[in-house]
């Protein structure tokens, strides 16, 4: 027996072996991704801020041709609304378009109504509303139990 003994020990001194092994391994390999993935983040970071320099470069310099036949009011107000108008189609661009059969951007081909969202039930009170003190449960040992429409599980009953 003390050689069967022996060997569960190696068999579970092998085992968790493996297991460390294989978090480490899983460990690096996550190390590695999370680094290409920050690297790709910072750089798409970077690449925002530059496009975002570069339009605000654009919109002053948009305004200012404008500015050189209206007044500067005007140049100021025209740039606003093309902003506004390039937001506008950005924003449409962006948004998913539904795609399948009878979907596609033909004449008529427009998406049918969408009914009404069923109305939600109001969710259940964290906590049941307790019965009256002294009125006696279905089995006669205690509190009746409130039903789950709110009514009570006897019926109407006198006030006295």
């Amino acid at each position: 027996m003390d050689r069967m003994e022996h060997l569960e020990h190696l068999d579970k001194h092998l085992v968790d072996e493996l297991a460390q092994v294989a978090r480490e391994t899983v460990r690096d390999e996550l190390r590695e991704q999370t680094r290409k993935q920050r690297r790709r983040a910072t750089l798409y970071a970077a690449s925002g801020a530059a496009a975002l320099y570069a339009g605000a470069a654009l919109a002053l310099a948009v305004g200012l041709a404008l500015a050189v036949g209206l007044p500067d009011w005007a140049a100021a107000l025209i740039t606003a609304v093309l902003l506004g108008v390039a937001a506008y189609l950005l924003r449409g661009a962006a948004r998913p378009h539904p795609s399948g059969p009878g979907s596609g951007h033909g004449a008529g081909a427009e998406a049918p109504p969408v009914p009404p969202a069923a109305p939600e039930v109001p969710p259940m009170p964290p906590v049941a509303p307790t019965a009256p003190a002294g009125t006696p449960a279905p089995g006669g040992t205690g509190p009746a139990a409130p039903r789950r429409d709110g009514t009570d599980a006897e019926g109407p009953r006198e006030r006295g």
